[in-house]
Formats: C-alpha cells, sequence, structure tokens
C-alpha cells in the first residue's frame, strides 16, 4: 500500500510539472523558461524537478510528447466521426492545422521541439503519434479504394511534412486565423492529388 501511495505521489509531482513546462514553455519558449520557474508554477522543489526528470530537456521532452497525445487524440476523434476514409483524412488535416492556431502548441510542437531535441528525435516521437494517425487514415483511404496503394509510410511522411510547412506559416503569421482558411483549402487541393 505505501509503495502504491508513493507511485501515486510521483505521478501527481510528474503531473504537475509537465502541466506547468507546457504552459510555461508555451508561453514564453524554451530558451526563457528555466526550470526553477517550471518546478516554482508546478508547486514543487527544484530538486524534485531534477528527480523526475533529469533536467530541462527531458522536461520539455515530457511537454512534448504530452501535445502530441493531446493532437493526436482529437484527430482521432475528429477523423472517427467521417464515414468516408478521404473526408476523414481531410477533417485530420484541417484538425491538425487548426491547432497550429494555438501559440503553445506552436512554441513547444512547430519552433521549439526540433532545435531542442533535433529533428531526428521529433520525427521518431512524431511517429508515434501523428504520424501514425495519418498513416492509418492513407490506409483506410486505400483499402477503401479513394487512393492508390503505394509505399504509405513515405506518403505520410510527405504529407505531415506539408502540414508541418502551413503550421510553420501559421506560426510566423501575423494573422494566423485569417490566413487558416486558405491554407486549409490548399490542404485539401493537396489531399485531393492522392485520391484514386
Amino acid at each position: 500500500m505505501a509503495g502504491r501511495t508513493q507511485a501515486e505521489r510521483s505521478d501527481e509531482t510528474t503531473g504537475r510539472l509537465v502541466r506547468a513546462a507546457r504552459q510555461m514553455f508555451g508561453a514564453g519558449g524554451y530558451a526563457s523558461t528555466s526550470i526553477d520557474a517550471v518546478a516554482a508554477a508546478a508547486g514543487v522543489t527544484k530538486g524534485a524537478a531534477y528527480h523526475h526528470f533529469g533536467g530541462k530537456v527531458a522536461l520539455f521532452r515530457a511537454a512534448f510528447v504530452r501535445e502530441l497525445e493531446e493532437v493526436s487524440a482529437a484527430l482521432e476523434r475528429a477523423t472517427g466521426e467521417e464515414r468516408e476514409p478521404m473526408e476523414a483524412l481531410r477533417r485530420g488535416c484541417r484538425t491538425f492545422l487548426e491547432h497550429c492556431l494555438d501559440p503553445g502548441f506552436r512554441q513547444i510542437v512547430l519552433l521549439d521541439a526540433p532545435s531542442v531535441l533535433s529533428w531526428e528525435t521529433v520525427r521518431a516521437i512524431e511517429h508515434d503519434h501523428l504520424l501514425r494517425v495519418l498513416h492509418d487514415g492513407l490506409r483506410a483511404a486505400v483499402a477503401g479504394g479513394q487512393a492508390a496503394d503505394g509505399d504509405l509510410l513515405v506518403r505520410a511522411r510527405l504529407v505531415f511534412a506539408a502540414l508541418c510547412e502551413g503550421g510553420m506559416l501559421l506560426a510566423r503569421s501575423q494573422d494566423p486565423a485569417a490566413d487558416l482558411p486558405r491554407l486549409a483549402a490548399e490542404a485539401d487541393r493537396f489531399l485531393e492529388a492522392l485520391r484514386r
């Protein structure tokens, strides 16, 4: 029982640190955010932050993974509401671009993650989340006769790269909400090229 209580306390502390990290890294960026500030915002000591994460990079990585988990869940909900696979792909792409309007998501996932974690690490983590959802959607489109067969993992990476570029355009836009419809329309045209 005592071990379980310790594990629960550890999970609670970890959760508080990750929530605070997402908020602070998302608002101020990686370079401007100290692990001391995250610990204070989480209501724990700096020592506790180092005990649970070992350092700022590991804490940022946990915040990045949590962002991807939430977006992946939103993508699965959105695409699950569509009957036709190509419509599900369109809806998923639009949902991803909508998430790019969130300043915290843009800062953590699009702007800071590649330089803090390395491009290879970011893509490896994304493979388990966003790329997995996209790959599943493409596979469903092929199985439903709506898209041509081929190397779907490569195709998923190419589509995802285009979406990330769209996200970067939104991240650097003076008015991301106003630019979203134009980018979403171009993403739709890109996906139409995949239709069988």
